[in-house]
């Protein structure tokens, strides 16, 4: 059977999961492969995404490869479910991989955290915010590519409005509310538009104001996607040539900890609400 293309960056993580697997258990390929009764090919392209693996294979190569975290196993099974083409396939070959890969990314996590320096979060733009935030990309997109990417960031929101929606935290500097990307009227609706969204159950936003004094991390961008099992975790860092995704356990740790210090220094969720109306009335002033 030939492999599939492109793999989806949900295979490429259970590949890559199911080698770490094969490898603290000090098995290679080949070993992994004749107790499976396949080849090593199969099993590389297993571990590439290349090749679709089925709930029960999983389960065997994890009792092979002597895992006896049930959870992990079962998450792991979770993620060889899903069939048929997903919405953001209709970007292929539109838009940068990376893009749809966030998607696919956000699609699945169980929860998002995310603090995304001087930029109100992605998942709480107005599209009238993120045209502009897209037309000043370096070097400059072509309206066709601009409207996608408005077109990919809204579609990419439906997360949070879904029926069982996954929870945010969000957490703003005041810099990315002051910001007037498109002038104060979008600037007021776009804040509007952030008020409305943390009455929400499932979302909160916290602002971090000049006052604080500090802002741990250095202001880097980060996403970070809570999985099935804490080991399914991913951070996604904003980089100019498009979205690096991290999953080892040891930055995932540190990416926890960020925003975590990130939330110790900003205000609660009540004060940050008054901190952004105060925001929005003075630009009604003005």
């Amino acid at each position: 059977m030939p492999p599939s293309n492109p793999p989806t960056v949900r295979r490429q993580r259970l590949g890559a999961e199911l080698r770490k697997l094969r490898e603290r258990a000090g098995m290679s390929a080949a070993a992994a492969a004749g107790l499976l009764g396949s080849n090593q090919t199969q099993i590389s392209n297993i571990e590439a995404g290349r090749h679709g693996v089925s709930a029960d294979r999983v389960r065997t190569l994890a009792c092979n490869y002597s895992c006896t975290d049930e959870a992990l196993i079962e998450a792991l099974v979770g993620m060889t479910g899903e069939r048929g083409r997903q919405w953001w396939e209709e970007y292929r070959g539109i838009l940068p991989a990376g893009l749809l890969d966030l998607a696919e990314l956000g699609h699945h996590a169980l929860a998002l955290r995310v603090s995304p320096a001087i930029h109100i979060p992605g998942l709480l733009q107005t599209p009238e915010h993120a045209r502009e935030v897209f037309r000043q990309v370096v070097p400059a997109l072509p309206p066709h590519e601009v409207e996608h990417r408005v077109s990919l960031r809204t579609k990419r929101q439906e997360v949070l409005h879904r029926d069982g929606p996954t929870p945010l935290t969000a957490v703003i500097h005041e810099a990315a509310l002051r910001m007037k990307f498109g002038g104060p009227e979008i600037t007021r609706m776009q804040l509007q538009h952030l008020l409305e969204m943390s009455e929400r159950d499932h979302i909160t936003i916290r602002v971090i104001p000049f006052d604080a004094g500090v802002l741990p991390g250095a202001g880097q961008a980060v996403f970070y996607a809570v999985g099935p099992a804490p080991q399914l975790d991913t951070v996604q860092l904003d980089q100019s040539h498009g979205p690096v995704f991290i999953d080892a356990e040891a930055q995932l740790q540190k990416y926890r900890a960020l925003l975590d210090r990130l939330e110790e220094v900003s205000l609660k969720q009540e004060e940050s609400r008054g901190f952004i109306h105060n925001i929005v009335r003075s630009l009604r002033k003005a």
